[in-house]
């Protein structure tokens, strides 16, 4: 028989987060209708509520960038082979994912032109036209654009071949102004995961094995998602003079002699709308954090008749005016109440209004909090104050909630057993002072299927856990999508 869940469009139940969580987030994404397959595999269709979400999440994390001076550019999803094959570091992380066209117009095309799998190779070929002097730099470019990476395991949101994100690029006179951009934009991905989708993360560089192919080193954001396991949610990477040097890119220098300019690239993507599915949900469906919710407060209205509909709405017509700075929805459809307050809780609206004619008796409105679920009254004349300070009061107690969740998910270990052990039963967070060395990292992906994360910006103290030898950092250990 046709599991009903293999219908496009379609799912009937949602799996318990407990038993499933893997089949009880794919039925979420789909169920409530952020997402869904296409006829291409491995690739998605956005619906309107998870774009919804991206354009939020863009908006914000746009403001912060362009506060910091970025501009935005536009350059082209076709890149040709050679730009690629100059940077062989930058090819042999990447090759087992492009896809390349070899045929345009009906015929074989001179060269392979690679779907974009990220833009260093073809930013640093054209910045060269723009780049000759000091006085240039910095150049701080970035772009919303889509990316292909030929994934063989799929998942909507968190790895697919075609996904949204932005990668920024930037290029400085010294490795110091370079540096600091790194962690400039590092803390941008903080606010956006903490602020905006209340989802706490540890910030730091990541090993020599987990950074990005090409980059000197690169540093990154964590968040823990309901079943324990981490998710990286940004990244931001230091290339020193490695693509400059390999497209050629020279500018004229402050002692008049051609130097090679320090590179940037950090990026941010969709994935973030499936970390606020993991981090927030439960098996009633999404939990949205108001600032970045589509829709922040929907109103159900509760009627018999056209004359209790009509009463409802004029008393409801001044309310909706002073709401106007609030992302608002009212669902008048001819359904029972019942079936339009699962629909809101499953699509995760922070916040329901409930007006029926015995409350409109009253001169007032049910709140519903989707967090708890809590039901308060409210006045009518009160809701243009009582909403907004009820939505900021749901994204502070999410964020709570998230940072109580990975506390109590968070270890500190001493020894490859303990971390062992650990790894056996649970998951969440361990941190360990570790010596840096990649046998000990294999050693504990070995025995435990865990991986660094990143190294935390703090001393670090007494022996490896793994091997005993002197430590040299503190790291962040976790099973990881």
């Amino acid at each position: 028989m046709k599991d009903e869940r293999d219908e496009a469009g379609f799912v009937k139940d949602i799996r318990k987060q407990s038993v499933d969580f893997p089949g009880w987030y794919q039925d979420v994404v789909r169920k409530a209708e952020l997402a869904d397959y296409s006829p291409v595999r491995g690739c998605m269709v956005m619906r309107p509520l998870g774009y919804g979400l991206w354009e939020r999440i863009q908006r914000a994390l746009d403001d912060l960038f362009k506060q910091t001076g970025v501009e935005n550019w536009y350059f082209p999803a076709l890149i040709p082979l050679s730009f690629l094959e100059k940077e062989q570091e930058h090819v042999e992380g990447f090759e087992p994912e492009f896809a390349m066209v070899t045929r345009g117009g009906g015929k074989e095309l001179e060269e392979p032109l690679v779907l974009r799998p990220t833009s260093e190779t073809m930013i640093a070929s054209v910045l060269r036209n723009y780049i000759h002097s000091y006085r240039d730099l910095p150049v701080l470019t970035n772009q919303w654009n889509n990316v292909f990476r030929w994934e063989l395991r799929t998942r909507l949101f968190l790895r697919t071949m075609e996904f949204l994100w932005q990668e920024g690029h930037t290029f400085h006179e010294t490795a110091e102004e370079a540096e600091a951009q790194v962690l400039e934009k590092l803390e941008c991905y903080r606010v956006i995961a903490e602020d905006w989708c209340a989802i706490p993360v540890f910030k730091g560089r990541k090993s020599e094995t987990e950074k990005f192919a090409g980059a000197q080193y690169s540093m990154a954001i964590e968040g823990i998602m309901r079943d324990g396991k981490a998710l990286q949610m940004g990244t931001s990477h230091f290339f020193g003079q490695n693509f400059s040097r390999a497209y050629d890119l020279t500018f004229t220098g402050r002692t008049n002699e051609l130097q090679h300019p320090y590179s940037t690239s950090w990026g941010m993507s969709t994935r973030m709308v499936g970390s606020i599915v993991m981090a927030h949900g439960d098996d009633s469906g999404l939990q949205l954090p108001p600032r970045i919710a589509p829709i922040q407060l929907v109103i159900v209205p509760i009627f018999r008749s056209d004359a209790e509909r009509a009463q409802i709405e004029a008393a409801l017509a001044p309310v909706l005016r002073s709401l106007a700075t609030i992302r608002v929805r009212a669902d008048w459809r001819q359904e029972r109440p019942g079936y339009k307050f699962n629909e809101w809780e499953l699509k995760g609206v922070p916040l329901r209004l409930e007006i029926g004619p015995r409350d409109l008796a009253k001169g007032e409105a049910s709140l519903v909090r989707r967090l708890d679920r809590v039901r308060e009254p409210v006045k009518l004349g009160e809701l243009e104050r009582a909403v907004p300070a009820m939505l900021e009061s749901i994204q502070t107690a999410m964020l709570t909630r998230a940072l109580e969740f990975r506390k109590a998910h968070t270890v500190r270990l001493s020894s490859l057993e303990e971390m062992v052990r650990h790894f056996e039963s649970s998951t969440g967070f361990v941190i360990t002072p570790w010596c840096q060395d990649a046998a000990c990292e294999l050693t504990v992906k070995d025995r435990t299927t865990a991986t660094t994360r990143v190294i935390l910006d703090e001393p670090a103290q007494g022996s490896c856990a793994v091997c005993g030898r002197p430590a040299t950092a503190t790291v962040v250990w976790a099973k990881a999508y």
